[in-house]
């Protein structure tokens, strides 16, 4: 009976997206970070015949994204476990509706090539880059705790990706504390090395979020459920694809296409429906900022996910020419 009614629930909610394209065409607004989803999407064709518009949100970095999903500018984004927290706490309608788990190695500490420091205990009395709630934040909080240092043994300097490369690179900083694609950027460029990577520290969990308007509305979340059908699946076909892949993704960010490659590749990306492990993991982490200060009071982070979205486990999408 469960089955039954969950198909005739979704049934009706595609025919309210017809409904609601005959009369004014559904426009979903998507924020991306650094054109990941949507070269992914665009790669592997998985854009055709859509019931519905794509407006695309462009973003440097998580903050600004959490701030669109807080002003209700976009419907639903790309965002790592620790910037979703930080918005969560300052109290945003948003909630997530699927996991993105990779190995979390690009989210890394860097230092310049040169840089005589060699551990994460060096760091002591130094200043690190990184952005305000970022997982650049927390690798680089986790990276000092692991060593028996705090923040407060550190200077913290809150730039975003391009300031921070500069101060690297200038030598206003000494170290940088960032993620996929910079990382592999500097790393192939010559200008980082990493000092730390995230496995052991950081999760690696990104989520799309989207906002409890957004998820009110039954023919835009049925849009939402829609959208991420065809990532998952364009997801499995870029991992089958790198080359065309990464082509696209370097056209859209305007990175070198094997930075654009390398940040991809070894990351392993994997969409999954929200389970107990990766709420728990997520209340572990929201208590670590919590219990470092960077949250005023504790988050149960559990009425902050989505029920009832599911995620393709294969793809049927073809190599595109």
């Amino acid at each position: 009976m469960f089955i039954r009614m969950k198909v005739l629930t979704l049934a009706a909610a595609i025919l309210l997206m017809g409904q609601a394209s005959a009369l004014e065409r559904l426009t979903l607004r998507i924020g991306d970070q650094k054109g990941n989803m949507r070269a992914q999407l665009e790669a592997a064709d998985a854009l055709r015949d859509l019931p519905y518009d794509i407006q695309w949100a462009e973003f440097p970095a998580a903050a600004p994204l959490a701030e669109a999903l807080n002003a209700g500018a976009i419907d639903a984004g790309i965002i790592g476990d620790a910037p979703l927290l930080f918005v969560l706490a300052s109290g945003a309608p948003v909630k997530a509706v699927a996991v993105d788990k990779s190995d979390p190695y690009g989210t890394a500490l860097l230092v310049r090539p040169d840089s005589p420091v060699r551990t994460a205990a060096e760091l002591k009395g130094k200043r690190i880059a990184t952005g305000r709630g970022s997982i650049g934040h927390h690798l680089a909080l986790k990276a000092l705790a692991q060593v028996g240092l705090s923040e407060k043994d550190v200077q913290l300097r809150f730039l975003g990706p391009v300031d921070a490369k500069i101060a690297l690179a200038n030598g206003s900083v000494d170290a940088w504390a960032t993620w996929e694609p910079y990382t592999a950027l500097a790393e192939l460029s010559g200008q980082g090395r990493v000092l730390v990577n995230g496995r052991g520290l950081s999760s690696g969990n990104s989520f799309l979020a989207a906002t409890d308007k957004a998820l009110s509305e039954p023919a835009r979340q049925a849009a939402v459920q829609d959208y991420l059908n065809r990532l998952a699946q364009a997801q499995v076909w870029a991992n089958q694809h790198l080359d065309s892949y990464s082509k696209t993704l370097a056209a859209i960010i305007g990175f070198p296409q094997d930075a654009a490659r390398l940040q991809f590749e070894r990351r392993h990306l994997r969409w999954q429906v929200i389970d107990p492990q990766t709420i728990a993991t997520q209340q572990e982490t929201a208590d670590f900022y919590h219990a470092h200060g960077l949250m005023t009071e504790r988050l149960e982070v559990a009425p902050t996910f989505a029920s009832g979205f599911t995620v393709p486990k294969s793809t049927k999408l073809a190599a595109q020419p």
